[in-house]
């Protein structure tokens, strides 16, 4: 038994179902349990926070799946930040691993786990012992303050190994993953709430407290009465912004290739096999933009321990951002930087995501030999080739290749578009939470028609 065994042994994991093919009301059950009690523990306040120094990240929260200030203040971070990590590794040859094996893809998952709880307790020091989520500034210099450090990590640990879990759990039993399950929740609350809310941005009820209301719709006819058209274009724009992230993302995701692919016993009747234009669908956006995120909580702490200036943390946050083009041209505060500064981020984002969207068919098992094994244990073929998997390889590297680099391009480029538009969320937010929402409706379709025929489960990989 070797030592990743071994220590993978001693860790505490969601066990696996017995049944393979679970009934869908179950996996929908699960799946909604989790995502009430991810909503739940996002709004429990950390007991002995003084300061919440990470409060002014708010936007980041969304694309990690966190609430700062809660005992959901890590979100899905550590688990985000160790894929990262390993197929950054995976990818240059440092970790050498057979991805194409199930023993090798599995060594993968042990690492990650690894890395995982790793990162939870490294971030959560981090958090805290950086000033970003402080005690009472009142007891520094005391006892009671680095007790409450401690106290204060704990908590954050406890969130992170929860999230952990909520994560298995739906992996294991319910539809999709975890981690887009979070992310999808987080931003279609805050579009909702910045939609819709009459409350302003400190609580109060906004009608007669002399501030605007958060949600857009409101301050639209509200600025059309008092007669400030300006702020009307503003929050015309940001809805507008939204649904077009949410047209160009549905019409994508749809967008395929379609492999024609013929049953080797019987003459006369096939499928045709899809390959997604979006081969890779949100991760690599996901993994580029958490990294994003990671970077700028990181020079925000660095500036309160003072190892860096605010200048340039201000300077790096800027250019990682960029900047919301629209509101600036209607205010009148456009400059040309601000266009230098847009070309920048989409570079960032667009080559980001083409990087990750390789190293995940890689790890995922997305690869064309992967999906030749699959196709070939359906008992499917090519029509007009040889029942021969090398054959059926090399057809579908042809086409899964050049998905994995376009898709991966593509995402990118209208995930920084859509945060340079100013929508209603993060725009990069408001991408993966389409994308996650349109994959689960797609699983579940699968799932479902599956129940009603079970003799689709061989043809969709099931047994």
């Amino acid at each position: 038994m070797s030592l990743l065994t071994n220590i993978l042994s001693f860790l505490p994991q969601v066990k696996t179902p017995e049944q393979k093919n679970r009934p869908f009301k179950e996996k929908l059950k699960w799946t909604l349990i989790i995502l009430v009690a991810f909503f739940i523990l996002s709004v429990i306040p950390l007991y002995g926070l003084g300061e919440n120094g990470l409060a002014r990240f708010e936007q980041l929260s969304i694309i990690l799946g966190a609430s700062f200030g809660s005992i959901m203040s890590l979100g899905i971070g550590p688990i985000v930040t160790a894929s990262i990590v390993l197929q950054l590794l995976s990818g240059s040859g440092i970790l050498k691993l057979d991805l194409t094996t199930k023993e090798g893809k599995s060594k993968f998952q042990g690492l990650q786990k690894i890395a995982a709880i790793f990162f939870i307790i490294f971030e959560a020091g981090v958090y805290v012992f950086m000033g970003g989520l402080a005690p009472n500034p009142a007891l520094a210099g005391t006892s009671q303050y680095f007790t409450f450090q401690l106290i204060l990590i704990g908590q954050l640990i406890v969130g992170g190994f929860l999230v952990l879990f909520m994560d298995e759990v739906i992996n294991k039993f319910g539809f999709g993953s975890g981690i887009s399950l979070f992310i999808a929740g987080g931003v279609a609350s805050e579009v909702v709430v910045r939609a819709f809310s009459p409350l302003n941005s400190i609580g109060q009820l906004a009608f007669g407290s002399g501030q605007p209301p958060v949600g857009a719709f409101l301050v639209f006819f509200t600025s059309l009465l008092s007669g400030a058209p300006k702020e009307a274009l503003i929050a015309i724009a940001a809805i507008i912004a939204t649904v077009l992230v949410f047209v160009i993302s549905v019409y994508a995701q749809a967008m395929k290739v379609e492999i024609p692919l013929s049953f080797g016993r019987v003459r006369g009747f096939g499928v045709r096999w899809p390959l997604n234009f979006l081969y890779t669908s949100n991760i690599p956006v996901i993994l580029i933009s958490a990294l994003l995120a990671n970077i700028q909580l990181g020079s925000g702490l660095l500036q309160n321990w003072g190892l860096i200036s605010s200048t340039g943390a201000t300077e790096l946050n800027t250019w990682l951002s960029g900047p919301q083009l629209v509101t600036n041209i209607l205010t009148g505060s456009f400059v040309y930087l601000d266009l230098i500064r847009a070309l920048v981020y989409i570079a960032i984002l667009a080559l980001g995501s083409v990087i990750f969207s390789i190293f995940w068919v890689q790890t995922a098992g997305m690869d064309a030999a992967s999906q030749a094994k699959q196709i070939r244990a359906s008992g499917l073929s090519i029509a007009g080739f040889r029942t021969d998997e090398r054959i059926l390889e090399k057809v579908l590297q042809r086409y899964i290749f050049p998905l994995t680099i376009m898709g991966g391009l593509f995402i990118g480029i209208i995930a920084a578009t859509a945060d340079l538009l100013g929508a209603l969320s993060r725009g990069t937010g408001i991408l993966l939470a389409v994308m996650i929402i349109y994959k689960l409706y797609e699983d579940i379709a699968k799932h479902h028609m599956m129940d009603m025929h079970p003799a689709m489960k061989k043809m969709m990989g099931g047994s």
